[in-house]
């Protein structure tokens, strides 16, 4: 199994992962024909920084956080952290959740998708949702061995990583570009819940995030792809159970991107919470020092998700 370069300084940054799972998306080159080049995958973290970031990457993968046997529930979620589509903020919004969720029995998948600020362009939409949506296709190929109830395999995304699962919550009727149609007709890439964390959700309007727009849909946006990036504007009655979580004051994504969405949510008849803090800002994860919203909301989801049934008996 081919790993990245940076996993033992991952691992140093990472003391708490107790041996994850390491999965590469694809068997061979990724899906969507962007030919690979010879820059190389970086890791980076700025002295006393809590953010792990992870850019250029190519070839995309999947960490896998099993919960304890005494503590499995049989659900999962695929995580898909933020970095404005440029970069992946891959410990605080990546491994870090992963490990809350085994707390409680729920298996993490840390999906590591497609992004380059070095070569900006490269990525364009769809390829950050094809890996998405092969992410969820491996959780569920692997559900046996992982014991993973196939039915209970939700995404969760942060910041721009909350636009994707977004779209994986939206557009799962949509076959994309690059998409084998055989594969796309299993319908594997439908979550059955969400949880969108200071998502991105209309990236293309006035209260969306420039640079996320920017690094998905490139300079001269393709006017279809536009609209389906909108997605508080794709939510249906077929659109699975959703948990949204922002902050008043947001400076970098405002809260107005979770309150259209839950809106379109109750227009479409669609069951789900949204929660709004006051304060805590942008990005912070489960950091500390963001106020009560950091130590709450996945608390909050734990009891969602137990009221749903979705954590078993």
């Amino acid at each position: 199994m081919k790993t990245t370069a940076f996993l033992p300084l991952l691992l140093l940054l990472t003391p708490l992962i107790a041996d994850p799972i390491v999965l590469p998306l694809y068997d061979g080159e990724p899906d969507g024909g962007v030919p690979l080049s010879s820059v190389a995958e970086v890791l980076n973290q700025k002295p006393e920084d809590p953010i792990v970031r992870v850019d250029h990457v190519q070839m995309p993968d999947v960490r896998v956080f099993l919960p304890a046997p005494e503590k499995a529930n049989g659900a999962a979620v695929v995580i898909c952290p933020g970095g404005g589509y440029g970069m992946l903020a891959i410990d605080h919004e990546g491994y870090k959740i992963a490990e809350a969720l085994n707390a409680f029995g729920v298996a993490g998948i840390v999906c590591k998708y497609r992004i380059s600020s070095k070569q900006p362009g490269t990525y364009l939409f769809p390829i950050p949702l094809l890996d998405a949506r092969q992410a969820m296709r491996l959780t569920r190929q692997h559900a046996a061995v992982w014991r993973i109830d196939p039915h209970r395999v939700g995404v969760m995304g942060f910041s721009a990583g909350g636009h994707l699962a977004s779209c994986v919550d939206t557009l799962f009727d949509t076959q994309l570009i690059g998409e084998d149609p055989a594969v796309f007709q299993t319908m594997a890439h439908k979550p059955d819940f969400a949880a969108l964390i200071y998502p991105v959700i209309g990236i293309a309007e006035t209260f969306g995030h420039g640079g996320s727009k920017t690094n998905l849909l490139g300079k001269d946006p393709d006017p279809q792809y536009l609209a389906l990036c909108n997605t508080h504007r794709q939510v249906t009655a077929k659109t699975p159970p959703t948990f949204l979580v922002s902050t008043y004051d947001d400076g970098a994504v405002p809260p107005r991107n979770s309150i259209e969405f839950y809106s379109s949510m109750i227009t479409a008849g669609v069951q789900g919470e949204l929660h709004i803090w006051e304060k805590g800002g942008h990005g912070y994860g489960m950091l500390p020092g963001h106020g009560d919203v950091a130590a709450e909301w996945m608390p909050r989801f734990e009891k969602w998700l137990r009221g749903r049934g979705l954590l078993g008996k």
